[in-house]
């Protein structure tokens, strides 16, 4: 697992809360990567991704689902409308929480769905309080991924599934693509990337059943493609300089991305475990 000791927590929150303008820009409602089969629009993409993830997961209709990282509520609102599950959203930014409930009022989704901001290592759940524990690209954000794992398990109910997208450590060791990762890093705020091996022994040891683990690092690459061209608009990264330094390098931090998944410093996963019955 590579560190990034410069990251903070309050960084995070400070990041998402004044970002979220420049991500519906320049991503869409779906604020993850892609998923690309042939020449999809980059919506489509991010629905195969959403939707791909909820097969593995063998998601039920009705059932109750813990989004972490919820983001814009994209993945929590799709649960709910395509598979009338009662989803609760949790995201560390309330800028993020009031617009994914406001589009959940606007799609009528309001009773299916709640969005609360909560710092996804502090907050507190009943055990077996539910069926399916979803996050898309939010554990890159967590300081001590294992406890969060052991803890996430208590919450599921016997039975129960837990599906995980990463950002991943690749397989590429060297002092070249090290940098990379601690590039990237730096750009997006993660304390820290765990391997494809790391989020397979989490899982293991809070005493879940992995199912599935994918490597879907090729069909997602393309999305930072897209996102570099979009950061090119004009002015776009004059005005991210003017609003905060630290959000004009995360936009100078895609092309250091794409770079990063092309050379396997990083590898981009999907995880699928079971709580056993």
């Amino acid at each position: 697992m590579i560190h990034c000791p410069a990251v903070r927590k309050k960084s995070i929150q400070f990041h998402y809360d004044l970002t979220t303008f420049f991500y519906r820009l320049l991503w869409g409602e779906h604020i993850h990567h892609g998923l690309w089969e042939k020449n999809e629009s980059p919506k489509d993409a991010q629905v195969r991704l959403t939707r791909e993830v909820a097969r593995l997961a063998c998601i039920e209709s009705g059932e109750s689902v813990l989004d972490v990282g919820c983001g814009m509520g994209g993945s929590s609102l799709y649960l709910a409308r395509h598979h009338r599950c009662q989803v609760t959203g949790v995201t560390i930014s309330g800028v993020q929480r009031r617009w994914a409930s406001w589009s959940a009022w606007r799609r009528g989704l309001g009773r299916q769905t709640t969005f609360v901001r909560a710092d996804a290592e502090q907050m507190e759940w009943e055990p077996e309080q539910f069926d399916v524990i979803w996050s898309i690209e939010c554990t890159e954000h967590l300081f001590d991924k294992a406890a969060f794992f052991r803890r996430a398990a208590e919450w599921l109910r016997p039975g129960g599934r837990m599906a995980i997208c990463a950002w991943l450590e690749g397989t590429t060791d060297s002092s070249r693509a090290r940098q990379l990762v601690m590039d990237v890093c730096e750009g997006f705020f993660c304390p820290s990337l765990g391997s494809m091996s790391d989020y397979r022994h989490w899982m293991s040891d809070a005493g879940l059943e992995v199912q599935d683990v994918l490597d879907w690092t090729d069909e997602v690459a393309r999305t930072w493609e897209i996102c570099q061209s979009r950061a090119c608009r004009p002015g776009l990264r004059r005005l991210a300089y003017w609003i905060d330094r630290e959000t004009g390098r995360f936009l100078d931090r895609f092309a250091t991305i794409h770079r990063a998944y092309t050379e396997r410093a990083m590898q981009y996963g999907c995880l699928v475990a079971r709580k056993p019955p």
